[in-house]
């Protein structure tokens, strides 16, 4: 594979063995001669953290260097609450999670944010639904507590990676992942590889405008998909139909809960109430609008459509494949697979792993192998 001879392929895999990286494992099957020995990465050496924040929700996780979850952590928590009462939370999670061992082996922290991130940086730039966010360091106080490498990344940015792991061994790996939650946001994978854009701001399709809509969105404009297709449009629609007394099934939810969440919708319309699938219906057809310029310019394999909006099924799904398929041209959909994403609880952070791991193994890797495990000091440039 690599072109290499069998002696300099021999001093490396012994370099690597020495270094920690490998280790001899079991014997493989014998070809007709003596049994050959195999090789393992030896993935318990380090730890990789995940932090993955939502509009409403924030979960921890600590994952192995393959990325397989050991341990996780979620609770309800709003975004809005500001970034110094998100992250304080966020490491009282870490401490509750975390054993003796396994803070003396952290090898990168991944943060997810529901907002516009700055790669480079890691820093928010105006993000609608993150008051207080816009412009905080948000990887400084991880960096302070664990003294590890820290990346931050958009939250939908994380489910594209989670995605990616899934599919490795497809071969789709021209890929949108459209999540519809509180927020609208898309992550794009070419080749397997993320695109960003020139300042990380690549897949923000929830605040592009759509047609004959004049509704104020939370970014201060009007006429965004977001505004009339996002979970939090689609509550605020709910809770007027509510006042109207047009849907007894969303105000037996909110007489019983005291509020309307976009899940509760989702589910509302797989019982068949009827405000409920207009409003499903509705979103499902401006998104589908919205897919179809992004598949006749990205051209992918795959779509994954996620989120809580998600939720209701075929009623959601059929409707965008329905404007995918009408409004795309015909060789950009010939080999099309549109999918709605399976929503495991674990993806942000097993994509946020796979952030991490892609940062220090794929990309980096140059500048700390030699030392056997990645440092700050030899990562300064990343933080």
């Amino acid at each position: 594979m690599t072109g290499l001879g069998r002696g300099v392929v021999t001093q490396r895999v012994e370099q690597a063995i020495t270094l920690g990286y490998l280790e001899e494992a079991d014997f493989g099957p014998s070809s007709g001669g003596r049994a050959p020995r195999t090789l393992r990465f030896r993935a318990e050496r380090g730890r990789i953290l995940v932090c993955a924040m939502g509009a409403l929700h924030l979960r921890v996780g600590v994952t192995d260097l393959d990325g397989r979850i050991l341990a996780r952590s979620h609770r309800v928590w709003d975004i809005a609450s500001g970034p110094d009462a998100t992250t304080a939370m966020a490491m009282r999670m870490f401490d509750d999670i975390l054993d003796a061992d396994a803070r003396s082996r952290i090898w990168g922290v991944g943060v997810g944010v529901p907002g516009p991130v700055e790669f480079e940086s890691g820093r928010p730039v105006a993000p609608p639904i993150m008051p207080g966010w816009n412009g905080f360091d948000v990887r400084r106080p991880f960096i302070e507590r664990f003294g590890a490498p820290v990346w931050v990344d958009n939250d939908v940015n994380l489910l594209a990676l989670s995605e990616r792991s899934r599919r490795r061994e497809s071969g789709q790996d021209d890929l949108i992942y459209f999540k519809v939650g509180s927020g609208i946001g898309v992550g794009l994978l070419s080749k397997g590889h993320l695109h960003r854009g020139a300042n990380g701001a690549a897949g923000d399709i929830g605040h592009v405008r759509i047609h004959d809509a004049g509704r104020l969105c939370r970014c201060g404009k009007t006429g965004c998909l977001e505004a009339s297709a996002g979970g939090w449009a689609l509550v605020r629609d709910a809770l007027e139909a509510v006042e109207r007394g047009e849907s007894q099934a969303l105000a037996a939810v909110r007489e019983r809960t005291g509020e309307i969440t976009p899940v509760d919708i989702s589910i509302a319309a797989q019982n068949g109430d009827a405000v409920s699938i207009g409003l499903v219906q509705r979103s499902a057809r401006l998104v589908g609008e919205s897919l179809a310029t992004l598949v006749n310019v990205f051209n992918p394999a795959v779509i994954v459509v996620g989120g809580a909006i998600s939720a209701s099924g075929e009623i959601f799904l059929a409707e965008v494949r329905q404007r995918v398929y009408e409004l795309s041209l015909p060789l950009a959909t010939r080999d099309l697979v549109l999918v709605r994403s399976i929503n495991d609880e674990d993806d942000p952070i097993r994509g946020g792993a796979e952030l991490v791991r892609e940062q220090l193994f794929e990309i980096h890797f140059g500048r700390w192998f030699a030392e056997g495990q990645p440092s700050l000091s030899a990562l300064e440039t990343v933080n």
